[in-house]
C-alpha cells in the first residue's frame, strides 16, 4: 500500500533498536516517508537498549523520539543502581516518555515478585517527573492498576500500549484517566472484542502503534519484521472500522499522540 505522504502519521510505539530494523534505518525511514509516517516513538527496554534508543533520537531529531524504561522481561537483571541510572536518563530532554514498564504474567521470563519490585521502583522514580508513562500489561491487569494508583498516577498521562484486554478493562483504564493504544492485533481475525472496543473508543484519545518488529498487521501479516511504515495499514483499518475518513482519523490520532507525548 502506498500511503499519502501529505498525511502525517505517528507510530506511537516501536522498537527501532531491533537489529533487523536498526541496520537498515535509512530504508525504514524512507518507507515511513512514503506512507506519511513522520515520527516514531522508539522504546528502550534495558539500560543498553535505552542508550541505543536515545542515540537514534539524536541521529534523527524530530523524526525519532525515545522512551526508555525496564521491560518486565528484564526484571531479574535490574538492581537498585540500575534503577537510579534509568532515573537519571529520565531527567534528560532526550527522553519523551518513561517505559515501557509493567508486568508480564504470560511469559513469566522474570520472577513475578521481582517484576513487581522493579515496576514499583520505576513508578516511585517516575512519579517525580511530568512525563508520560508507557505500560506493558499482559495477564497482569489486576496487579498493574492498583500499583499505578498507589504510586499517584491516577489521572496522569498513562497509556496501556498494545492493549488486548477486555471491554471492562478498557473502561477501567478510561475511568482512571488513562488510555489504551491499538496495534495491528486489531486487524487479526479473532480480535472481535478488540474491534468493538476500537469502534467505540473516544476519538480524542485514539493512538496507533506497530510495536514493531512484532505483530505485523493485515494485509502484511506475513512480512517480517513489522516496521513503523505499517502503522498506515492499522490506521486505515481503524478509520474504516469507525466509519471515518482516513484523513480525518489520521489527523486526530496524530494530534492525540503529539499532545500525549508533548511532541
Amino acid at each position: 500500500m502506498k500511503g499519502n505522504p501529505a498525511m502525517h502519521l505517528i507510530d506511537s510505539h516501536a522498537h527501532l533498536t531491533y537489529p533487523e530494523l536498526s541496520r537498515q534505518m535509512d530504508g525504514v525511514l524512507s518507507r515511513c516517508a512514503e506512507e506519511g509516517v513522520g515520527q516514531v516513538i522508539t522504546i528502550g527496554t534495558s539500560l543498553s537498549d535505552a542508550e541505543a534508543a536515545i542515540a537514534l533520537s539524536r541521529q534523527h531529531p524530530g523524526r525519532i523520539h525515545a522512551a526508555v524504561g525496564f521491560h518486565p522481561h528484564h526484571a531479574n537483571e535490574v538492581s537498585e543502581a540500575d534503577l537510579a541510572r534509568m532515573s537519571a536518563l529520565w531527567e534528560t530532554n532526550d527522553v519523551a516518555a518513561l517505559g515501557e514498564m509493567g508486568l508480564d504474567y504470560h511469559y513469566d521470563f522474570a520472577d513475578r515478585n521481582r517484576q513487581r519490585d522493579v515496576f514499583a521502583g520505576q513508578l516511585r522514580h517516575g512519579a517525580r517527573r511530568d512525563k508520560p508513562v508507557i505500560i506493558h500489561c499482559r495477564e497482569a491487569f489486576a496487579d498493574v492498576v492498583p500499583m499505578l494508583i498507589a504510586a499517584g498516577f491516577e489521572g496522569r498521562r498513562v497509556v496501556f500500549h498494545c492493549f488486548t484486554g477486555s471491554a471492562a478493562e478498557a473502561e477501567q483504564v478510561a475511568r482512571h484517566g488513562w488510555r489504551i493504544s491499538f496495534t495491528g492485533v486489531v486487524t487479526f481475525p479473532k480480535s472481535d472484542e478488540l474491534r468493538e472496543i476500537a469502534r467505540a473508543y473516544p476519538a480524542d484519545q485514539m493512538m496507533v502503534e506497530t510495536d514493531s518488529p512484532y505483530l505485523s498487521p493485515a494485509p502484511v501479516r506475513s512480512k517480517k519484521p513489522n516496521e513503523p511504515s505499517f502503522v498506515a495499514h492499522t490506521t486505515r483499518f481503524l478509520a474504516e472500522l469507525r466509519g471515518e475518513k482516513i484523513e480525518d482519523f489520521a489527523e486526530r490520532t496524530t494530534r492525540n499522540t503529539r499532545e500525549f507525548f508533548g511532541l
